[in-house]
């Protein structure tokens, strides 16, 4: 079976708390787990970097929602592809502040992103700012 994968970037149009953000992703969780939809969501306080990858139609819903949502401007789709397997597991939706990001969870990324494809990683690796060199992940 394959997948659907859409990575975007996107500016906070206002100000977000981390704990508004927290929030968000929560009920995304949620709500993307009811229609097989996982990925990841990082938050640096002015900017969103999302996966979203599940079945095609699913993603394209939660997507389009996402364009229509306030919150976001400037928003740039930087991947859109299908995928023979989920790059980011099975998360339902991880969020982190990258403000403050956690080690366990920057570990966790780390892992995702050597089991990813390259391309994958790369766009990751480039949006997210995510090395400052091979082994110091900085999210």
């Amino acid at each position: 079976m394959s997948f659907y994968q859409i990575m975007y970037i996107s500016s906070a149009s206002g100000t977000v708390t981390p704990s508004q953000c927290a929030t968000i992703a929560r009920l995304a969780a949620a709500s993307n787990r009811s229609v097989d939809v996982t990925g990841l969501l990082l938050f640096n306080g002015k900017r969103f970097l999302q996966v979203l990858e599940g079945p095609k139609a699913a993603v394209e819903r939660i997507y389009d929602r996402i364009m229509q949502d306030d919150r976001h401007c400037a928003m740039v789709k930087l991947r859109e592809m299908t995928i023979e397997a989920r790059e980011f597991g099975e998360w339902g939706m991880v969020y982190d502040d990258s403000a403050n990001p956690t080690a366990s969870l920057k570990d966790k990324v780390v892992a995702l992103l050597d089991r990813a494809g390259p391309s994958t990683r790369a766009d990751f690796i480039g949006s997210a700012g995510m090395y400052r060199d091979q082994t110091q992940p900085v999210i």
